[in-house]
């Protein structure tokens, strides 16, 4: 179970499941989420992803992001990973969700239906190093500036969340 993803056609209805890297491979249409964090200051937390990852790894990201397994809500899933990956916890709200598709130099392909979740904590993250390799705190003026001069330091669902507003939340 926790590597199937959920397969969706473009109005995010299931159209069944698959292991993930086959769907990755294949390019297939998955549910996806992605969690962005704020904090008083209303900076936002980053990660850059491990290194080892098998795409985007070492790319700097939202704070973080996954795929819900079968029979798992969106938010059940993304406050799942938020622990995991950041050992955090927060209240989220669904903000909205948009589809894209990205195809890496390694073969595989993101092709995904992705729910976005906006929370709020100070806390400091506690990484999981199998997860993210760092993290830090930026407002949103650094972050878009530090974008537009490097986004090749930056995930393809990142500057998808930039351009279509979700970071201005």
């Amino acid at each position: 179970m926790r590597d199937l993803v959920i397969l969706v056609d473009e109005n995010d209805k299931e159209v069944g499941t698959m292991d993930k890297m086959e769907a990755h491979l294949q390019g297939k249409l998955h549910r996806a989420f992605s969690v962005i964090i704020r904090n008083d200051k209303q900076e936002i937390l980053i990660q850059q992803r491990a290194l080892h990852k098998y795409h985007s790894g070492g790319l700097w990201t939202n704070t973080c992001c996954s795929h819900p397994f079968p029979g798992e809500t969106d938010l059940e899933a993304a406050k799942r990973r938020l622990s995991e990956e950041m050992g955090m916890q927060a209240v989220l709200s669904h903000s909205g969700s948009f589809l894209y598709r990205c195809e890496f130099e390694n073969g595989l392909t993101e092709y995904e239906f992705d729910h976005v979740f906006n929370g709020h904590s100070n806390d400091e993250p506690k990484i999981n190093p199998e997860e993210v390799n760092a993290f830090r705190w930026i407002d949103l003026s650094s972050l878009i500036t530090d974008m537009k001069q490097h986004p090749e330091r930056f995930t393809f669902w990142f500057h998808e969340l930039l351009n279509r507003g979700f970071l201005n939340s």
